[in-house]
């Protein structure tokens, strides 16, 4: 890489950075990080674990819900709507594998999946770490369930039970299952207790039968086998309102109601009909919701991870399917694109009509029944979610025309799950999936969601109903509405227009605003709109002309057009209020454009000569065509051109209202170009090419400024910094890298555990988004540029910091606070010296680094003693009140006139001697005449700009003219100002230090010859040097207008 600070040649001195704390042991700093980039926190998990919920009664008027999201839990209010209170803080060292909460604290199990790895058991209060428990050195297995009830704390393992007290933590003992072959001990159904019983537990084995053990005796007491032989392993065990009766569900879907007193089983469902396991069971607790009218007790819950369906059973006269809660979440998928699914827990809430879920779908929903007439199925009260499938696209919103959003608090993402989310980085609650329609009304119109029989096949997918998998976006605010968008009265994503199309959807659209973004889906030939403002779809599907499905989509800055490109070369321009198709790219030809290019085409074959010699370049109307897919699409700031790249290697400039080609870049069969990103204060555009660069373009000159190596494998993503210094670019080979465009050096980069598929700089310069492969978090990155410095030395592998990323809560960044109280950082051995400041260049006039007041004093300073003279002799004070205590002046002795007379004489004889000597040996007077006959005058310079107003005003007078045989000061004075001015050095120095020279010893001038002569020297120095300046400056004055005008 290029390095300007290594090879350019110095004049002055080199000066070796400073080095601090050095006496730091060097293994101390065993952390790497990265130089620009900190993490700040990770945005959109709600609940994206296996771990099922807990909540807890918050006195009587609210419950909170804790959920598990990898190594941190989140606690939900759900009177506040499902609100965000808590992140628990620090993260867990390990994911996170059974939660409890038990009155004002929330147990958390985590660790011990894999073969030795670290395991334990925290206790939290409101988000804080309260404590932990021991755990029994022996143990290697995770903690699947927690269990609190009376003084015991109980942790079900995979084939062990641990206990500890719950008043002080500490481990009690260990319940081993009575072992059987084929791992029949195995604890599949959990463990769970039931009222009255006193310290019993009921633990569900692999084998069907349930264990009931005295905790306190640690005893095991009776064994409750399985209604069948073939029934399979236990997989949900649950208490229900009545005593002593235990619901139990086993693997091949059968659902028992047993009476453990009398250990008989009173009531047996068949629940598995729809070959889905049940893992989850609980029980509506107000006495509601059963029998014809909902009057009647008696209703249960299932549900299990293979759909997304919530059943509810009667159990009064034998048992009955209610109702079934189709699409509660999302399904697993059993396509190739990895989309969570299933329902990991279902829970009605004490003496509620709410029910809770959790899917894996990364979503929390609160359900209630209140529908009038009485319905079986629960309508949704909250929902809290993200996206359920690994997020692929990612742009910060930017700054519509009175900067609303100003501040970078909106961002954008899309993911597999085909959903576009708006995420705000100020507060998580506002944070919203943009609607594509009432789905589960329209899932209710297909059939997908009727009321059918278990005997079906599992519910079909909502997400089916949804438009494809987003892989472009483009965004302009300058037109959007807000909440007040006309939306139209016609359904969204008008595929065409048509004649029943209503024709004031236009006109009022053109008052309150219109959509405001636009995208592009995976193997889809339609481009569809969104509302920003109402967070919604859009009234137009805009489709290829050529039929080729979208690859690419912009938006004019002006907010009123969208541009989409197809994957067979073609370019269509859409306008956003009307809907109708308004420009392709190349234009059509007319009859007369298409006869006079046949005409000029003529007169080129009659004329080769003529042709040849015309200068620039010329495209002819309806040529120029993309021959294949366009990967990029930008409209610059002023649509003038609309810049397109394809992967044939082309980057075309195209006319935005005529769709004429106007100017071309061939980097054919060079490269193929795979994305392009637009810089608008800078007008620079950067180009992604399949050689594994980025290639950054000025698209006013058209030429190639930079050209940036160092990915080592496929560019998945990048983008420009706020300011247009920086490229990001994420690879393949899961580096994030960032180039400094002024240097052209690599100036940090981030080696993540898997590679960045999708990042986004904010407008405002304080944040970075990325997300990574495989991950539904969005992973948010504080610049620590903006209260820090970074170096912009080219840095080499072993400077690259492998980092863990963000975390959910917010562990291991970096504020202000932390930049503010932080020594500077050392510097490697192999960094670049520093350049002295004295003087940049010899060509360029330099100015000192003295203060300024203190060369103006020098000028006025026999004014400024003037203005501070005393206006009168100094009084003594007057005679202090009696209360005052006073010092007694020591009366001074008469001094005799002889004696005075002797000591006077003595005075002046020793004051001569040292003025003689001070004379003779000034360190001033000195370096002056050294100076002189060296011809160096560089140390008298240096120590007279080290000197006071005052002491230069005195040194300067105390110059002598000297004999003949001595040396003239005052000769050598003027020489050494002249050879500063030569130098072009100290400028302003200089003219103070002459004008003070020439009011002091202007008469010496006209006597003394040689003083004469220097002067004439210096005075023909200072006036070639000012003419020089002058037309510099009358050169600027002429060129920055001319720049600076527009119509130019």
């Amino acid at each position: 890489m290029p390095s300007s600070l290594v090879n350019q040649p110095q004049d002055g001195p080199i000066v070796k950075r400073q080095k601090l704390n050095g006496g730091e042991n060097p293994k101390r700093r065993t952390k790497r990080e990265s130089r620009i980039f900190a993490p700040f926190r990770t945005i959109g998990l709600v609940s994206s674990t296996s771990v099922p919920f807990t909540s807890i009664p918050l006195g009587k008027t609210t419950f909170q819900i804790t959920t598990s999201v990898g190594r941190c839990l989140q606690t939900y209010d759900l009177k506040r709507g499902l609100n965000l209170v808590f992140l628990t803080r620090p993260q867990t060292p390990e994911d996170i594998t059974a939660t409890a909460a038990w009155k004002d604290v929330v147990f958390a199990a985590w660790g011990g999946i894999q073969p030795n790895a670290s395991h334990g058991l925290w206790i939290f209060r409101r988000g804080k770490k309260l404590d932990e428990c021991v755990l029994p050195s022996d143990l290697q297995e995770p903690i699947r369930k927690i269990l609190i009830f009376g003084t015991w704390i109980v942790g079900c393992c995979t084939t062990r039970i641990e206990v500890w007290k719950a008043s002080t933590y500490e481990h009690y003992t260990t319940l081993f299952p009575t072992a059987t072959s084929k791992g029949g001990n195995e604890l599949t159904g959990g463990i769970s207790t039931m009222p009255t019983y006193l310290n019993k537990i009921f633990a569900g084995r692999k084998d069907g039968s349930i264990e009931i053990w005295n905790l306190s005796s640690g005893k095991l007491i009776y064994t409750l086998l399985p209604p069948t032989i073939d029934c399979g392993a236990v997989t949900a065990l649950q208490p229900t309102p009545a005593l002593s009766l235990l619901a139990i569900a086993y693997s091949t879907g059968l659902i028992v109601i047993h009476n453990v007193r009398t250990d008989k089983s009173l009531l047996q469902l068949n629940g598995g009909l729809s070959k889905s396991a049940i893992t989850s069971i609980s029980f509506r607790t107000d006495d509601l919701g059963a029998g014809e009218d909902g009057s009647k007790p008696g209703v249960m819950a299932t549900t299990g991870p293979d759909n997304g369906d919530v059943t509810f059973w009667d159990l009064n006269g034998g048992g009955r399917v209610m109702g079934i809660l189709r699409g509660a979440h999302n399904p697993p998928s059993d396509s190739q694109v990895i989309v969570g699914g299933g329902v990991s827990k279902v829970e009605f809430l004490p003496g509620q009509p709410i029910i809770i879920t959790s899917g894996l779908d990364n979503s929390l929903k609160s359900w209630i029944f209140d529908e009038t007439p009485y319905s079986a199925v629960p309508r949704i009260l909250h929902s809290r979610s993200g996206h359920a499938a690994p997020v692929t696209r990612l742009h910060f919103l930017p700054n519509d025309a009175d900067g609303a959003d100003k501040g970078g608090k909106w961002l954008v993402s899309a993911g597999m799950d085909r959903s576009l989310w708006g995420w705000s980085l100020r507060r998580d609650g506002q944070s919203t999936e943009l609607s594509q329609g009432n789905i589960r009304k329209k899932a209710k119109k297909l059939g997908i969601l009727a009321n059918v029989s278990l005997a079906n096949e599992p519910s079909t997918s909502l997400e089916d109903l949804k438009a494809p998998e987003v892989t472009c976006i483009a965004m302009s605010l300058n037109r959007d509405g807000g909440m007040g968008a006309n939306a139209g009265n016609g359904a969204i994503w008008q595929k065409g227009i048509n004649a029943q199309k209503g024709p004031t959807d236009a006109t009022a659209s053109g008052v309150t605003g219109w959509e405001s973004v636009v995208t592009g889906h995976r193997d889809d030939r339609y481009a569809r709109t969104w509302f920003w403002g109402r967070k919604k779809a859009g009234r137009w599907a805009f489709e290829t002309k050529d039929g080729g499905n979208v690859t690419s989509v912009a938006m004019s800055p002006c907010g009123t057009f969208a541009v989409i490109g197809s994957a067979k070369g073609g370019i269509d321009t859409y306008n956003l209020q009307s809907g109708q198709h308004r420009q392709s790219y190349p234009s059509k030809v007319t009859p007369a454009q298409a006869k006079k290019l046949k005409l000029l085409q003529l007169q080129a074959l009659d004329n080769p000569v003529a042709d040849e010699r015309k200068t620039g370049k010329s495209f002819p109307f309806g040529l120029g065509r993309h021959s294949k897919a366009v990967s990029g699409l930008v409209v610059d700031s002023l649509n003038k051109n609309v810049i397109s790249c394809s992967s044939d290697g082309k980057i075309k400039f195209w006319e935005f209202g005529k769709g004429h080609l106007v100017d071309e870049i061939d980097w054919h069969p060079r490269v193929a170009i795979t994305g392009i990103r637009y810089h608008a204060s800078s007008d620079l555009i950067a180009l992604t090419c399949d050689d594994l660069t980025i290639r950054v373009v000025d698209i006013e000159t058209k030429r190639t400024i930079r050209e940036l190596w160092g990915c080592q494998k496929g560019i998945n993503d990048f983008c420009f910094s706020n300011d247009g210094r920086w490229i990001l670019a994420a690879s393949k080979d899961c580096f994030i890298r960032v180039w400094d465009l002024p240097t052209g050096h690599m100036i940090d980069a981030i080696k993540m555990k898997s590679q960045c598929t999708a990042l986004a700089f904010s407008g405002t310069g304080e944040f970075l988004a990325t997300t990574c492969e495989g991950q539904v978090g969005i992973n948010i990155w504080s610049n620590k540029t903006l209260f820090t410095h970074a170096p912009t030395r080219h840095i080499s592998e072993q400077d690259i910091a492998e980092v863990s990323g963000p975390t959910v809560s917010g562990e291991g960044g970096h504020g202000l606070i932390d930049g503010a109280f932080n020594e500077e950082a050392k510097e490697d051995e192999d960094s670049a010296p520093a350049i002295s400041l004295e003087q940049l260049s010899a060509d360029m006039v330099t100015l000192s680094m003295v203060p300024k007041s203190r060369w103006q004093t020098l000028l006025h300073l026999d004014l400024i003693k003037q203005r501070n003279k005393p206006t009168e002799a100094p009084k003594l004070p007057e005679k202090a009140p009696f209360f005052l205590p006073s010092l007694e002046k020591p009366q001074v002795a008469a001094i005799s006139d002889e004696e005075g007379k002797v000591s006077d004489a003595v005075a002046e004889r020793s004051r001569i001697m040292k003025m003689d000597r001070t004379a003779s040996e000034g360190v001033f007077t000195i370096a002056l005449r050294a100076s002189g006959e060296s011809k160096d005058y560089n140390a008298f310079i240096e120590q007279l700009k080290g000197l006071s107003p005052s002491a230069a005003d005195l040194q300067i007078r105390s110059l002598n003219p000297g004999e003949e045989s001595e040396s003239d000061e005052l000769v050598n004075f003027v020489e050494a100002l002249t050879s500063r001015l030569r130098q072009r050095r100290d400028y302003e120095l200089v003219q103070a230090w002459m004008a003070v020279f020439l009011r002091l010893h202007g008469d010496a001038v006209a006597y003394d010859q040689k003083l004469t002569e220097a002067l004439k020297v210096w005075r023909e120095c200072q006036e070639a040097e000012a003419t020089r300046i002058g037309n510099l400056i009358s050169f600027c004055n002429g060129v920055v207008p001319f720049l600076r005008n527009p119509l130019m």
